[in-house]
């Protein structure tokens, strides 16, 4: 795609307990020429109207699932929420589909079994509900789901990937299909500081296995996976710095094939503060 995104990945806009401060900050976004916001969750417990809400609240901006679980809502049932804000907001919602991680589904009572097979079987079911593929993307890692979402989807949307897995997944998936990473960025200029905000993050994310197996085929191993991250897996996966510096970590992606970024901002693990001076700052060098 030859036009460059630049969107936000932010967990603020499903945490934040207020209507009024999501679409305030979603507008602000919106301004500053950011391409969509992405937020997680399912459509139970009220968490479709957080994105109806945006969408309603807004007037240009996309927003994406990123990512749903296909274990957790029906295929009609996310064919018919999408659909519907089709309808109402053409070409602005995007049903971002995972196959999340095993300690999370069973946790519910879930076999989690099959998951591939369990995503051919989804996308069968909005095919049948009749939501298309170009309004649905994949959480893509490893090849075989990275070609199920360039052959039934738009497009790839990988979460907690290097740089090399950028390249690996263009390939892949063609020139002509999205491809949009998340990347999660830590505006602070101090190593030790800026490390240990990372760690919070990654640590979380090196506990599942889905994200250390993909990590493995890029030459990461068991002593890289320790304690939050080594420095330099860290350094590999989270961006830091100046401004300048995290734009130069997010530029590498574009260049390794990305069309779009969904840039992720480390607030401290406070999801319910809304990082807007970073967001200004980077998307004054960015857009």
């Amino acid at each position: 795609m030859a036009q460059r995104l630049v969107s936000v990945w932010q967990p603020f806009f499903l945490a934040s307990e207020s209507q009024g401060a999501a679409i305030d900050a979603a507008t602000e976004l919106e301004s500053l020429g950011y391409s969509r916001i992405w937020f997680s969750g399912g459509f139970g417990e009220n968490v479709a109207p957080r994105f109806r809400e945006i969408l309603d609240g807004t007037t240009r901006i996309g927003v994406a699932t990123g990512i749903l679980s296909i274990w957790h809502s029906s295929p009609a049932e996310a064919a018919a929420f999408a659909k519907d804000a089709e309808q109402a907001h053409p070409g602005r919602f995007l049903l971002g589909l995972g196959a999340s991680h095993a300690v999370v589904v069973e946790s519910g009572g879930t076999d989690y079994r099959k998951p591939y097979s369990r995503m051919v079987d989804y996308l069968d079911g909005l095919d049948a509900a009749g939501l298309t593929p170009e309004r649905r993307i994949l959480a893509a890692l490893g090849p075989r789901m990275l070609e199920l979402s360039r052959d039934r989807s738009t497009g790839a949307h990988p979460y907690f990937v290097p740089v090399e897995h950028t390249a690996e997944a263009r390939a892949a998936i063609g020139p002509d299909r999205l491809l949009a990473p998340e990347v999660a960025v830590v505006l602070d200029a101090d190593a030790t500081t800026a490390r240990a905000t990372a760690r919070q993050y990654t640590s979380g994310y090196l506990a599942l296995p889905n994200y250390t197996n993909n990590l493995r085929r890029f030459g990461w191993t068991d002593e890289d996976f320790a304690d939050g991250g080594s420095d330099r897996l860290v350094d590999a996966l989270i961006p830091w710095g100046t401004v300048e510096e995290v734009v130069a970590g997010l530029e590498k992606h574009y260049q390794a094939g990305a069309d779009e970024v969904a840039i992720q901002v480390l607030n401290g693990g406070d999801d319910k503060a809304f990082p807007a001076d970073a967001f200004r700052a980077l998307g004054a060098a960015l857009i």
